[in-house]
C-alpha cells in the first residue's frame, strides 16, 4: 500500500489550522479516523505530517557467517541443519533460528536434502506408493 500523497496531507493541515478536529478533517478529505488522529499526533510531535520510510529490508544477519558456513559445510558433508545451527552458536557465538539458517544456505544454493543412503531396487518397488499403483484397479 502506498502512502497517501503530500497534497492531501497538506489539506489536512489548512483544515487543522482552521480549527477543525482531526476526526472532522480527516473526514472531509476522505481518510479513516484513525489516520487522521495519527496524522495530528505526529504533526504535534514532529511539525510535519510527511509519510514516513515505506520498505527496506532488514539486514541479513548470517552474511559475516558466510564464509564459516559455507567452509563447514564442505568440511563435513552429512552435517544436519541442526548440528549446523548448534555449531554456529557455539563456536561463533550467532544465535538464529532453524529458518533463518535454512533460508540463508538457500540463498547460497545449498540444501538439505535426504539422501538414500542405499541404492534403489532394481527388482522392487521400494514406496507403498509405487506397488499399490496397481492394486485398486479392477476389469469390470
Amino acid at each position: 500500500m502506498r502512502p497517501y500523497s503530500a497534497d492531501l496531507r497538506a489539506l489536512f493541515c489548512r483544515y487543522l489550522d482552521e480549527g477543525m478536529s482531526s476526526r472532522a478533517a480527516g473526514r472531509v478529505v476522505g481518510v479513516s479516523a484513525s489516520t487522521a488522529v495519527k496524522w495530528a499526533q505526529r504533526r504535534r510531535a514532529t511539525g510535519s505530517v510527511a509519510a514516513g520510510k515505506v520498505g527496506g529490508g532488514k539486514p541479513v544477519v548470517l552474511e559475516a557467517e558466510r564464509d564459516w558456513l559455507l567452509a563447514r559445510i564442505e568440511q563435513k558433508k552429512d552435517l544436519t541443519l541442526h548440528e549446523l545451527l548448534a555449531e554456529l552458536r557455539e563456536e561463533r557465538g550467532v544465535v538464529v533460528c532453524c529458518d533463518t539458517l535454512w533460508r540463508f544456505l538457500k540463498r547460497c544454493g545449498k540444501s538439505f536434502k535426504k539422501r538414500r543412503s542405499s541404492p534403489k531396487s532394481r527388482i522392487a518397488p521400494t514406496s507403498s506408493a509405487a506397488a499399490n499403483a496397481g492394486a485398486g484397479s479392477s476389469a469390470g
